[in-house]
This record gives structure tokens, sequence and C-alpha cells, in this order.
């Protein structure tokens, strides 16, 4: 594996790549790897000649109050996992060079990027499209992979891709789950062992979720009332949303279908964290 860290670099690499023919799959990573992101590296070597893994904490994602100080890093740790997976390239841009100090241009994707985690992080898609914009851009890549416990990031993705007329293709992979259930996240590393088992809700109300629908229920405001008190029976445990919208669209559901995904995204303790579940899938909820 080689690692590259100049974006002329990684061009010319790319552009060499594709003048001999051979097809390139972009994972884009902020880092601190567990199973999800090796699960998707796995899927683009399955998907591509050469596999780039981009890592970079995009500070344009960030809100004024959340995590970008203290967001996981450790790029020795990193680059031992992405070697292990055999990965070609891990790209490490520098912050200096993404965003330069005249840089004032912004990517924006509208009407999805309004609810869910858009309206609660207002900004915070405006930063990933403009990152993943300026990534394609560099990289150039065939194919890029993406994870689908980011259910909106990759809906807000796709859209991009298709209104720029971008010749890439855009995958998600199904959620990666621990054990005990949790769906992989790096910030999972700022649980307590109490919040850890409190975060264990989000997995139950996708279980719940399942069950109901398996069952033939379809109203989504009685079932997102049953969420609402399986999340709250765990003291320390907060609502950020919980919604049944399309999986098109994102609009709200009054009839649970097939065309349904129930998104959630809960506060435990300081750390927020999401889940989802697409509803008649086995996928999404599997360890």
């Amino acid at each position: 594996m080689q690692t590259i860290h100049p974006l002329a670099d990684m061009t010319r690499w790319s552009n060499e790549v594709i003048a001999s023919g051979s097809t390139i799959a972009l994972v884009p990573t902020m880092g601190y790897f567990h199973e999800g992101h090796l699960s998707l590296m796995r899927l683009a070597k399955c998907l591509a000649d050469r596999v780039v893994v981009s890592l970079f904490v995009n500070s344009l994602q960030f809100g004024p109050s959340e995590d970008l100080s203290r967001y996981p890093r450790d790029l020795a740790r990193d680059s031992r996992m992405a070697a292990d997976e055999k990965v070609d390239i891990l790209f490490v841009p520098t912050e200096t060079e993404i965003y330069a100090l005249d840089f004032n241009t912004r990517v924006s994707v509208c009407s999805i990027t309004d609810t869910l985690c858009g309206k609660q992080r207002p900004g915070h898609f405006e930063g990933v499209t403009t990152v993943v914009a300026k990534l394609f851009n560099i990289v150039k890549p065939h194919i890029a992979v993406f994870g689908q416990k980011d259910f909106q990031q990759l809906s807000v993705i796709s859209k991009m891709t298709r209104d720029l007329n971008w010749d890439i293709e855009i995958v998600g992979h199904p959620i990666v789950r621990a054990e005990d259930g949790l769906a992989m996240s790096s910030r999972n590393t700022y649980l307590s062992s109490e919040e850890r088992e409190q975060s264990l809700c989000l997995y139950k109300s996708v279980q719940h979720a399942k069950t109901r629908f398996d069952n033939g229920f379809t109203d989504a405001e009685l079932l997102k009332s049953e969420i609402r008190d399986i999340i709250l029976a765990n003291s320390g445990v907060s609502v950020d949303y919980i919604s049944v919208v399309d999986k098109d669209n994102l609009s709200d559901k009054e009839v649970i279908d097939s065309n349904s995904v129930l998104a959630l995204a809960v506060i435990v303790g300081q750390t927020r964290l999401i889940d989802n579940y697409f509803m008649g899938s086995d996928t999404e909820i599997s360890k």
C-alpha cells in the first residue's frame, strides 16, 4: 500500500491508472477505522481494479459545538489496518490543501438535506457534499462506496452525483454491527460501559420495527410512538429524531411499506448516534 498526501500526486496516480484501462473505487472516510470501514474496503476491492481509501477529518461538516477537536484520530493504526486489507492507496490530504485560505466554494443539495440529520445539524451536508465533490475531482473514481448507516448521507451523495452528471457509480454497503447489535461507528469510542448498554435501545428499536412490519403493521405514527417508549426507557438517553421516510425522497410516510426507512438519532450521554432500518430487509439488522 502507498500513502499519498499531496493532491497533485493523488490525481497523477489516478490519471496513470485510468490511462492503463483500469478502474478505481474510492472509499471516503474520516479515519479511526473499524469493521464497518474495512467492509467498505473489501467491497470496493470486489468492484474495481484499484482501491483508494481517503482519510480526512472534514472540518466543514462539523458544527461550532460539535466534536471536531476530539474526533478520534490515529493515522498509524489506520495505516496498518488499510494495509492489511491490501488497498492500493491511502490518501491523506492536509486541511490546508483541501481548504486553501481563499477557499470560498460550497456544493449544496437542496430539499433532501432539510430533514433528519440535515434539520438537526445545519450546514452539515453542505460540508459533506463539498468535500466529497473535491475528492471525486481529485481521485477520479469510477465507483465510490459508502455505508448505509449514514443513510441520508448516501442519499444526498447519490443525488449530487446524478444532478451533476458525474460518471461515478455510488454503492451502498449494509450496516455492520457489533456482536451486541450496535451499529459500528468511530464515535462509539466515546461511550462508557454504561452508555454502551444504554445505546442498545437503537438496535432494540430496529428489531421492534422489523417484527412489527413483518407482522403486517403499517401505522408509522404508532410505530414511532412505540420506539420512543423503547428509547426513553433508558436513563441518560434523549431522542434527536424518530422518523419513517420514503427511501427515495426522504419525505415523511404515514403508511409503512417496503419503500419506507425507519431513521433514528439519539443522544447517549454526550454522544450522538444514528441507526436505520430499510423496511422488509434483513441485511440492515444482521450482525
